[in-house]
């Protein structure tokens, strides 16, 4: 054997050897048979199927999650095709039955001519990564909704108020259908924080709002803190009858709550007084016209001795 072939004998035995010992999966595919002309040893270490059950590109397609499947074999045929190299997500099933995040590393080798002559690659266990990402995903959310969010009542704030009241003004554009809105004002409140004091007068806001809550029963209903003891209710693809038949649940579900309050000029029991507002959204007015008409039939509706419903 001549110095330049032990050489490159060693070399090669070298070059496995660090291929094997590496926590990345090596492997080889070849283009003409879509076949596995080499996969390292680690995956049986990794997914627990034998070294030797990696005959063809079939083994790789099968092993993967199937809401994965249609899109990373797409997109690698396609880039691999294209003599592109790219790298893919994906969720790959153990022998076990569970599943780990692999991200899959694809070199494209061309012959001299232009053709796809092979792909050459590393597996790599990204599984800690997502549980990472997806927990910072989670948190993005969670932080997300907190700033949509009312801090004391838990109902969704004005931010959130003004930006369902944008999506459903376009959306009632496109369906011609009516948006209506409810203004809802405790009545006394002053006097409700000035006789028990402002924690309870907190109590008392948080009480409200969860039995208000309970008569915007869709999905799409939304209770919101305007300000101070002033909330909105939003009420999607629903008219005026609709509307002042709902305001009605909310003064009769507040009356059988029965929450006490004799400091009040209108009742020994806390009341709300309601202004109520339906557009058929256009483009002719903006969403903030349900806000200031909604506002000011609240505004009659306390000025014409509280405990009522303004609806026109």
């Amino acid at each position: 054997m001549s110095n330049d072939t032990a050489g490159m004998t060693v070399d090669s035995a070298v070059y496995k050897t660090l291929l094997e010992s590496t926590l990345a999966i090596p492997w080889k595919i070849d283009w003409e048979t879509l076949r596995f002309a080499y996969i390292g040893p680690q995956i049986e270490r990794l997914l627990g199927w034998p070294q030797g059950s990696w005959l063809s590109i079939d083994d790789w397609v099968e092993r993967m999650h199937p809401e994965d499947r249609e899109r990373v074999v797409n997109f690698c045929v396609a880039q691999s095709k294209a003599g592109i190299d790219h790298e893919a997500d994906y969720r790959a099933l153990k022998a076990d039955g569970s599943y780990v995040w692999i991200r899959d590393v694809v070199h494209v080798v061309s012959d001299d001519d232009g053709e796809v002559e092979s792909l050459i690659g590393f597996m790599f266990d990204i599984s800690e990564r997502k549980q990472t990402e997806e927990r910072l995903l989670r948190l993005q959310r969670e932080l997300e909704a907190l700033s949509y969010q009312d801090g004391l009542t838990g109902a969704a704030n004005r931010r959130r108020l003004d930006a369902v009241l944008e999506t459903e003004w376009a959306s009632g554009r496109r369906s011609g259908r009516p948006l209506s809105l409810i203004m809802l004002d405790i009545d006394c409140f002053k006097q409700y924080n000035d006789r028990f004091g402002h924690l309870a007068g907190d109590d008392c806001l948080r009480r409200v709002v969860e039995v208000v809550g309970t008569s915007a029963q869709r999905p799409r209903d939304l209770l919101a803190r305007f300000g101070g003891e002033e909330f909105a209710l939003v009420l999607p693809e629903t008219d005026r009858d609709a509307a002042l038949r709902v305001a009605q649940r909310c003064r009769a579900l507040i009356a059988e709550a029965a929450i006490a309050h004799p400091a009040s000029e209108v009742s020994p029991l806390l009341t709300l007084s309601m202004g109520v507002a339906t557009a058929l959204p256009s483009d002719v007015v903006a969403p903030t016209w349900l806000l200031e008409t909604a506002d000011r039939r609240l505004y009659h509706a306390k000025q014409g001795g509280r405990d009522r419903i303004v609806a026109e």
